[in-house]
C-alpha cells in the first residue's frame, strides 16, 4: 500500500480551525488524525464526517459542545484531512472504513458515546454503533442513511455518483460549496482544498461515491442488514436533524423516526436553510439541538 501524507503547511492560517492536532496509529501504514476537545468524566460526542469533508466541519459546532462541558472527539477518515491518504482506488472499501474507525475506538478506548454523524460518517458511524453497541449512549443524524442497495437512489446522489467517478478534476472546496444553502466564504473553500496537493491525494475522495451500495449484490449489504436488524431494535435515544434543502437524503428522516424504537418520542427538528453540509448551514443550530436533548437524556 503506498501512502501518502498531506505536508502540515497546507494547513497553516486556517483562522476558524483552531484545534491541536492528534494522531493514533491504527495500522503499520496508516496514521489518523483527530481532534480531543474539551472536558467530561463521562459525557464524549464522536463527530463524523463524510464525502469530501474533514474534521474542518465541525469547527462550528465544537465550541459550543466544550462550553457545555462536553468532550469532543473529531477524526479524520483515512484518506481525508490530516489522516493518512492511500494512493490507489482499491485501496479502499465500505468495510476497510469501518474497520480503520472500529481500531481508532479500540486505540484511544472510547466510551459513552453520542454519535453524531453526516453523509458517510452515517454510513460508517451507524455500522459502528451497532457493531460496538456497549460504547455507544445515544445518536443523531443527519443527511445520512444505511443504504442496503433496496430500491432506487436520489437523481441527485445517481447524478453525483457519476460525476465523482468520470469528471477529470475533482475540486474538492467548489463540490463541497455546491452542497451548501449558503455560500463558503474563500478562506472554507481553500480548507476543504488543503487536504489533498494534488490528485494522487484524492483516492478516498475519488472512489467514496461509489462505495455507497446501491444494489443488493453490494458487498457491503450483509452487514448493514445486520445493523438494521440492531436499529430495529435499538432503546437507546436516536434524535434526526436533517436539512430542507439537501435533496439527495431527502425523507431519510422520517424513515428512521419509523424504524428506530428509541427514535420515538424524541424532539426531531428540521434545520432550515440547510444544504447537504448542514454544518456548514446551520451548525450552530444543529450544535444548540443536541446539547438540548443530551441535557434531557443524560
Amino acid at each position: 500500500m503506498k501512502v501518502l501524507r498531506t505536508p502540515d503547511v497546507r494547513f497553516e492560517g486556517l483562522t476558524e480551525y483552531p484545534f491541536a492536532p492528534n494522531y493514533v496509529q491504527i495500522s503499520p501504514e496508516l496514521r489518523m488524525h483527530y481532534l480531543d476537545e474539551g472536558q467530561h468524566p463521562t459525557e464524549t460526542l464522536l463527530l463524523m464526517h463524510g464525502e469530501p469533508t474533514w474534521s474542518y466541519l465541525y469547527r462550528k459546532m465544537i465550541p459550543l459542545f466544550t462550553a457545555a462541558g462536553y468532550r469532543v472527539i473529531a477524526p479524520d477518515l483515512i484518506g481525508f484531512g490530516k489522516s493518512d491518504k492511500p494512493t490507489e482506488l482499491t485501496d479502499y472499501s465500505y468495510q476497510n472504513h469501518v474497520d480503520w474507525m472500529s481500531t481508532f475506538l479500540q486505540k484511544i478506548d472510547l466510551q459513552n458515546l453520542t454519535l453524531v454523524c453526516q453523509d458517510w460518517g452515517g454510513l460508517i458511524g451507524l455500522r459502528l454503533a451497532a457493531e460496538n453497541q456497549e460504547r455507544f449512549k445515544r445518536i443523531t443524524v443527519s443527511n445520512t442513511f444505511l443504504p442496503t442497495g433496496q430500491g432506487k437512489p436520489s437523481d441527485a446522489f445517481l447524478a453525483w455518483q457519476q460525476y465523482s467517478q468520470t469528471a477529470p478534476v475533482l475540486n474538492i472546496g467548489k463540490i463541497v460549496n455546491g452542497g451548501c444553502a449558503i455560500p463558503l466564504s474563500a478562506e472554507a473553500i481553500a480548507a476543504y482544498d488543503a487536504p489533498f496537493p494534488d490528485k494522487d491525494y484524492k483516492a478516498g475522495a475519488r472512489i467514496f461515491p461509489a462505495l455507497v451500495p446501491t444494489s443488493p449484490q453490494d458487498p457491503a449489504v450483509p452487514a448493514n442488514l445486520k445493523a438494521w436488524e440492531v436499529y430495529k431494535q435499538w432503546q437507546k435515544p436516536f434524535l434526526t436533524a436533517f436539512g430542507d434543502k439537501d435533496p439527495i437524503t431527502h425523507g431519510g428522516d422520517t424513515f428512521f423516526q419509523k424504524v428506530v424504537p428509541g427514535a420515538q418520542n424524541q424532539p426531531h427538528i428540521t434545520l432550515q436553510n440547510a444544504g447537504h453540509f448542514c454544518q456548514e448551514d446551520q451548525g450552530e443550530a444543529w450544535a444548540k439541538a443536541i446539547i438540548d436533548w443530551m441535557q434531557a437524556s443524560v
